[in-house]
């Protein structure tokens, strides 16, 4: 259970003065993501060039596997597709457990890297965009460091100035605005994303969410900072000792709690789709053919589009 901490004070606008100490409600990790999480299998909702598969078929072609205790889901990188055929066979899971106010802790060891590729660790609500969704690990054909974005129903915003070390790239977090990019803030840490995430060994993810504001922090595995509960992953935690985050979404200007229900976790591998393969994006990455035609013809650029985690924690 949590326990708040803080004295009440009265909250200056955008400065998270709020911190909660929590205990350890799960842990996700080695073979037990098979029994906390369910494998999606519909067409993918952002129209991606991928097949998502099922727990069983997943495991049976090696997609979803566990290697020296640590969790791995992966794209296909064996097989050349038809054109008129389905998409390369990818993983979606999502978690039983759904959670409102909670911190989760994500010690990822890779994440997927390659053109095409579309990655994501993210928290949704049910009956989306009324449920709310946080997006803590996103990015596309390895552009550029992590973003971290908030997508809601109306009436949710943010402010510019805000304490934390990202810088934002959207203030409006509405679907309906801005074809849904949202309230997103890029992290300042190039090795947050990507190939130089996966080159220094990958790091640790921290969302929190109350009431008062989401946070999220990052630190690389070579990081002097990374507080030792979090490194460890310790029965209880004080969000309070982590310092300013990387990306921090106050109820300045959105009522938290109105906007985000419980949510489960969600992590999947997509490829191409509407960010992934938008002209803007793949044209610009420098990323060769089509995005499409690259996923079709080239399995073996897919040998990294994998990730893998030494284990999810989530406290409450």
């Amino acid at each position: 259970m949590k326990s708040f901490v803080s004295i009440l004070l009265p909250v200056l606008a955008a400065s998270p003065a709020l911190a909660w100490k929590y205990s350890l409600a799960d842990t996700y990790e080695g073979n037990n993501f098979f029994s906390n999480f369910q494998f999606f299998t519909g067409a993918d909702p952002t129209h991606g060039r991928v097949n998502y598969l099922s727990s069983g078929d997943a495991q049976g072609k090696g997609l979803a596997t566990v290697s020296g205790g640590n969790f791995m889901i992966r794209a296909d990188h064996t097989t050349k597709l038809s054109a008129s055929g389905p998409g390369r066979n990818s993983v979606r899971i999502t978690s039983n457990q759904h959670y409102d106010t909670h911190v989760s802790i994500y010690n990822v060891v890779h994440m997927p890297q390659g053109c095409g590729t579309w990655p994501a660790i993210w928290e949704n609500g049910d009956n989306w965009p009324a449920g709310g969704e946080i997006d803590i690990v996103e990015g596309v054909n390895d552009q550029g460091s992590n973003l971290v974005t908030l997508h809601t129903s109306p009436g949710c915003s943010m402010p510019s100035s805000r304490d934390m070390s990202g810088s934002h790239t959207g203030l409006n977090c509405d679907t309906a605005a801005n074809g849904n990019s949202g309230c997103g803030v890029s992290l300042s840490d190039a090795n947050s994303y990507g190939p130089s995430f996966n080159s220094n060994g990958g790091g640790w993810y921290a969302m929190e969410r109350t009431p008062q504001f989401v946070k999220v922090w990052f630190w690389s595995r070579n990081s002097k900072s990374v507080p030792n509960e979090v490194m460890n992953g310790a029965g209880s935690i004080n969000s309070d000792n982590w310092g300013t985050p990387d990306a921090y979404f106050p109820n300045t200007q959105c009522n938290i709690d109105s906007h985000f229900g419980p949510a489960s976790i969600i992590i999947n591998i997509d490829l191409c789709g509407d960010w992934a393969g938008s002209g803007g994006a793949y044209g610009a990455s420098g990323c060769p053919s089509t995005c499409v035609d690259f996923v079709n013809n080239n399995p073996n650029a897919f040998s990294n589009a994998f990730f893998e985690f030494s284990w999810i924690k989530v406290y409450q």
